[in-house]
């Protein structure tokens, strides 16, 4: 009695199909063109670029001396306002920080809180005020979303309608007057936004 072994299917049609994409990774040579029995490969199209020639997105951003005023104004504020133990935080609208200020006597979790309140101001195109209200309810909510604090004191920095970066301030008895900094530092750069 004679036995029949079949290659599982997956195998069967693998291998076939490695050696046809490795045939033509590897190049023609002038024989393969010659030859009649040369099997054809498929090829698919490649998507249209949408922004660029190249593919490449260009990404607005505040420049470092932009991003470093609005966290002195935004400082030079609070300071006026007898609040000088908060920290002040730039970030572009990935938040990733740009310029960051920390207030003499400011507290450890003001940093974060500065950093976290701008962040969700960018991400969001909105101060952080105005989003407050979306972060109650029952059950999951965007105040889960992780790095994001949905308390006032976040600014929406926006150029050519669009965010592109976050100005946050924490640290202030109350989230009114930690945006009210966080303006100030705006209201300086306004006039160099698009």
């Amino acid at each position: 009695m004679r036995t029949f072994h079949r290659l599982p299917r997956i195998v069967a049609i693998t291998v076939p199909l490695a050696a046809i994409v490795a045939t033509s990774a590897c190049g023609t040579s002038a024989s393969d063109e010659a030859s009649p029995a040369s099997t054809p490969v498929a090829t698919a199209a490649a998507p249209a670029p949408i922004d660029g020639a190249d593919g490449v997105v260009s990404q607005n951003r505040l420049g470092i001396g932009t991003a470093q005023a609005a966290a002195q104004a935004a400082l030079a504020k609070c300071q006026a306002d007898g609040l000088g133990f908060v920290t002040v935080s730039v970030v572009d609208r990935a938040g990733n920080v740009q310029a960051m200020l920390r207030g003499d006597n400011a507290a450890q979790h003001t940093v974060e809180a500065a950093r976290q309140k701008a962040y969700t101001a960018a991400a969001f195109g909105a101060n952080t005020s105005d989003l407050s209200e979306r972060a109650k309810g029952d059950g999951a909510t965007v105040a889960d979303l992780p790095g994001t604090l949905f308390l006032a004191g976040g600014v929406s920095v926006k150029s050519a309608g669009g965010s592109i970066a976050g100005i946050g301030v924490g640290g202030a008895p109350d989230g009114m007057r930690d945006q009210a900094c966080a303006a100030a530092g705006l209201d300086a750069i306004a006039g160099s936004l698009g």
